[in-house]
């Protein structure tokens, strides 16, 4: 290759990766910086939900009821024997090309509407995380995809299935949040621990024994075995 048409080819280069960082990059950070708002946002609905549920109780303090922030990242709803653990994604993620919202009029019309912030939510057994059993499992019951202007889609277990799908639409707001809090609150409580196979845990060492109260490897959790029906693809 010429030596000028090389550093044409290579000008070119450059000018390509700047036009990237430009438009994607500032995309991504709007989108990000978007779902952080909601995040925090969600933070407060979870601490004044968790307050009024409190209050309607009244005093019983056998029933467990408490909110944690767990930094900027992480929140936690104790919440009778169970723990939503509501976690931001701090990668920016867009829906595959066979994903059903890319044949909406609003991503064929601008691409990076397509772009989403996730957060995700996750149903474990509240001792496991107060006994810090580490190999126990939780599971993903919920999550949320949030876009640069607030359109939204939820994807999850029970009503959450099927609500909250119109992503054209759809903006995500506190009473949305609010009703996501309570859905995943009810199928939390509603979703029993089962009994494992029985094989599964016939055989014990004297270590686990030692430290079953601990971090037991004798996995604890509802349900084995469960995941979302149909996962659309996501790529980052």
């Amino acid at each position: 290759m010429p030596k000028l048409t090389k550093m044409r080819s290579m000008e070119n280069g450059r000018k390509h990766v700047v036009n990237l960082l430009k438009s994607k990059s500032v995309m991504k950070q709007n989108v990000f910086k978007n779902t952080q708002n909601w995040f925090q946002i969600l933070k407060d609905e979870l601490k004044e939900c968790i307050e009024i549920i409190s209050e309607e109780i009244g005093d019983n303090s056998k029933i467990r009821l408490k909110y944690v922030d767990a930094g900027k990242y992480e929140a936690q709803l104790f919440i009778g024997s169970d723990v939503l653990i509501f976690y931001m994604h701090t990668n920016v993620f867009r829906f595959s090309k066979s994903n059903y919202v890319n044949r909406s009029s609003y991503i064929k019309k601008d691409a990076s509407n397509a772009y989403c912030g996730v957060i995700n939510i996750y149903n474990f057994l509240a001792d496991s995380y107060e006994q810090n059993r580490f190999n126990d499992a939780g599971y993903l019951i919920s999550r949320i995809f949030i876009n640069k202007e607030s359109h939204f889609v939820i994807e999850g277990k029970g009503e959450l299935e099927f609500l909250y799908r119109d992503f054209l639409n759809q903006i995500i707001n506190k009473e949305i949040l609010q009703d996501v809090i309570i859905k995943v609150a009810s199928y939390a409580l509603e979703f029993d621990l089962l009994t494992p196979p029985y094989q599964s845990v016939s055989v014990v060492s004297v270590q686990e024994m030692q430290t079953l109260s601990s971090n037991s490897k004798l996995k604890t959790g509802k349900r084995l075995g469960f995941k979302f029906k149909s996962e659309p693809k996501i790529i980052g």
